[in-house]
């Protein structure tokens, strides 16, 4: 299925589209850090830039522009940096975060084009929440299939992160682990830079694996979000406890938070 943009705008007809602002981002963008002009431009630049221009939430054009960077293969802190560039254009210092989680969200979707949305989903890392996994859990064991089935776990932690880069690093997480082990695998983000994926038995786990550190590595190469990466990044395969409490408990431990 092909990827599809919802960009919206509420402009009046015939109403001009503010191309003072749109013209001096992609200056400033194309100027600092944008690698090839001739694919800066999409639809949700306008969207966005009217958002910004009435101060009105700017979320969804950032989500659909995060989305169309991420599909046409713009690296995580390209996108973001391009962010960067628009707010600075319009006078603003730093962008809010919700524009961040917005655009970040979108690029993980469009990177991947593989994860599902979900009511329990985050907008970093373009993947559910704990919620989600600990829901696909309680299926696996309603099945009986926890003693085949088991978790991949990776930590990409390396000290305090916050904002810009947490995003970056999250968005590039959740797009690599979508990447390895694809849509048919649950997976979810613990939180504090601990993801999850739910591995059947017969899959290639070696691969799956090895995959992922090799997405990691490619996704997370710009040098600042590479300093903010576990250098190496862990990546491991827990086995399913006997009881689906005993479920709750390692990823309430993985996630370093008490339940």
């Amino acid at each position: 299925m092909p990827l599809s943009f919802h960009v919206t705008t509420d402009m009046r007809p015939g109403s001009p589209l503010p191309e003072g602002l749109r013209d001096r981002w992609r200056a400033s963008s194309v100027e600092s850090i944008w690698l090839r002009p001739s694919d800066w431009y999409h639809p949700a630049v306008d969207v966005l830039v009217e958002a910004v221009l009435r101060d009105a939430d700017p979320c969804a054009a950032a989500e659909d522009l995060g989305r169309a960077r991420g599909h046409d293969g713009v690296g995580i802190m390209e996108t973001l940096d391009d962010l960067a560039c628009l707010y600075r254009t319009a006078g603003v210092v730093t962008p809010p975060l919700d524009a961040i989680r917005a655009l970040s969200g979108g690029w993980a979707d469009g990177s991947s084009a593989g994860v599902g949305s979900s009511a329990a989903f985050d907008p970093e890392t373009g993947l559910p929440t704990r919620s989600y996994l600990e829901l696909r859990l309680r299926e696996s064991y309603d099945a009986h299939e926890d003693a085949t089935h088991r978790l991949v776990v990776v930590d990409v932690a390396a000290g305090e992160v916050s904002g810009f880069l947490r995003a970056a690093r999250s968005a590039a997480t959740g797009a690599a682990l979508a990447g390895a082990f694809g849509a048919g695998h649950p997976m979810a983000t613990l939180g504090g830079g601990m993801f999850a994926a739910l591995i059947r038995p017969g899959d290639d786990l070696e691969r799956g694996l090895a995959l992922l550190r090799a997405e990691l590595a490619a996704r997370c190469a710009d040098v600042e979000v590479r300093a903010t990466t576990r250098q190496p990044v862990r990546a491991w395969a827990e086995p399913l406890p006997a009881t689906y409490d005993g479920a709750l408990r390692l990823l309430a431990r993985l996630a370093r938070v008490d339940r």
